[in-house]
């Protein structure tokens, strides 16, 4: 649904601009966006994300993890009291 709305948004635009004569600002417009979304947003989140991703496999082959996961045990189940002791998500626990 959320994909039909961003494509509204988008032919609109590119509507609105045809008939106002101003096709050449929405595309400058449209290209800086995507640049600042690239550059500025998705490459260092990306880092981001590679780094704590590295930190979380080198803490779970140390036993990090699991060791982490039975000290939060008290607050999840506080946190999440219809979640079945059972359930995969509290077993590692």
């Amino acid at each position: 649904m959320l994909n039909y709305i961003w494509l509204g948004l988008i032919v609109a635009a590119v509507l609105i601009g045809a008939t106002n004569g101003s096709m050449e600002a929405v595309s400058k417009e449209a290209f800086d966006r995507v640049e600042f979304a690239v550059m500025k947003l998705a490459l260092p989140l990306a880092g981001i994300m590679a780094l704590w991703l590295g930190v979380d496999a080198v803490g779970g082959r140390a036993g990090l993890i699991q060791i982490l996961a039975h000290l939060l045990r008290p607050i999840m189940r506080r946190l999440f009291p219809d979640v079945p002791v059972q359930h995969p998500a509290m077993v590692r626990c």
